[in-house]
């Protein structure tokens, strides 16, 4: 046995909920062009559960569903409540996700009815305790979430108190497509692990958070936000990339292992970007982007991901930079329960082999020998 460094090239696992291939992205054999120019996330939230796109009346009884199960458990909230101030975000929201199974009478129930309701929930909830999370912090009390609007519409009131604009709201919707479901990235092959030894739904989410809070993975975005800002001015872009380049310091928001030739969804974010910067007035944050793009791209030919641009994105969006990998969650879950929903489907316990390069033949020594 050979071990594959990061199990890069290797064929884990069957699934129909998304592709990538040939630089492709799809889900559900819809390509994410598409989708993100076409579809709002209900739908693909709806796509990525049940393999096809909702009828007006099905995408109707889902966003009802939304806002029936968007509120949180009095207790969860309370215990929000006595987190640390400078409680890491993601921290905050795996130890919240794990809080919300206690308050489920379902949360034990492997039906696939009661797992399918699960999902809706986790996908209800997750906005509710990010935004809950974030008001909390800065002394103010949780808003209530509204009913009978769609997951950004409702995430930006909760966490503003305001009903947001309209070109925030798609704006955010995009975004929230874009992130939905990504092959078996790391989040998502470790809820696939953690359900196949069939615990429960909640398990696998909170699995999946962790592996998301990593800065190589969602908290990418964080990252090249705080690159942003240590850069400040257009003036100190190119010294600051040259020196990284020199130093052979990786770059965030740059490169993507199953992507060669560029991350697809990035051209959407990019776009977006610039339209908020010209909405609010503050272009500063696209421009300095494409100008570290134009050398990064220009000297190593590396092509910004779905990272780079999301955080000038965010950021015009008035979002915390802490908050961006909470929102990359929010998207997420839509996808992690649908890989969950399939693993459960054809279960086979997860339990790779590891190629062993320790010592061998050793020889007990008694402790007084020793």
């Amino acid at each position: 046995m050979t071990a594959t460094k990061g199990l890069e090239g290797i064929v884990a696992a069957s699934s129909s909920i998304s592709s990538i291939i040939d630089g492709v992205l799809t889900y559900r054999g819809y390509n994410i062009d598409d989708l993100a120019e076409n579809a709002t996330f209900e739908e693909v939230a709806y796509l990525l559960w049940h393999g096809k796109l909702p009828t007006q009346a099905e995408l109707d009884q889902l966003i009802a569903q939304l806002g029936e199960y968007a509120t949180v458990a009095p207790a969860v909230i309370e215990q929000i409540k006595l987190y640390p101030k400078d409680t890491n975000s993601m921290a905050a929201l795996r130890t919240a996700v794990s809080s919300l199974a206690l308050y489920d009478e379902e949360a034990n129930d492997m039906s696939v009815e009661a797992n399918l309701r699960k999902a809706v929930k986790l996908q209800a909830q997750l906005p509710a305790v990010v935004a809950a999370f974030a008001r909390i912090r800065q002394g103010l009390e949780p808003v209530a979430p509204k009913k009978g609007v769609g997951v950004a519409h409702n995430f930006l009131y909760m966490l503003t108190g305001k009903d947001p604009d309209p070109v925030a709201v798609r704006a955010l919707d995009k975004a929230l497509v874009l992130h939905a479901d990504h092959e078996l990235n790391a989040s998502t092959f470790a809820s696939r692990v953690t359900v196949a030894t069939l615990s429960d739904i909640y398990s696998g989410v909170t699995s999946a958070i962790g592996a998301l809070k990593g800065p190589l993975h969602g908290g990418a975005n964080e990252a090249v936000m705080a690159m942003l800002e240590e850069i400040g001015t257009m003036d100190n872009i190119e010294p600051y990339i040259q020196r990284k380049l020199n130093n052979k310091e990786k770059i965030m928001g740059f490169g993507h292992r199953v992507y060669k030739n560029g991350d697809p969804r990035a051209k959407h974010l990019q776009k977006m970007s610039a339209e908020l910067g010209k909405i609010t007035g503050n272009t500063t944050w696209y421009e300095m982007s494409v100008k570290i793009e134009e050398l990064v791209t220009g000297q190593k030919g590396l092509k910004p991901n779905v990272d780079f641009y999301s955080a000038s994105v965010y950021t015009s969006l008035g979002i915390p930079r802490d908050l961006f990998t909470p929102i990359f969650a929010i998207s997420r879950v839509s996808g992690w329960t649908a890989h969950i929903l399939e693993q459960y489907s054809d279960n086979r316990l997860i339990r790779p082999r590891a190629e062993y390069v320790g010592p061998t033949n050793q020889k007990y020594v008694p402790i007084g020998s020793r």
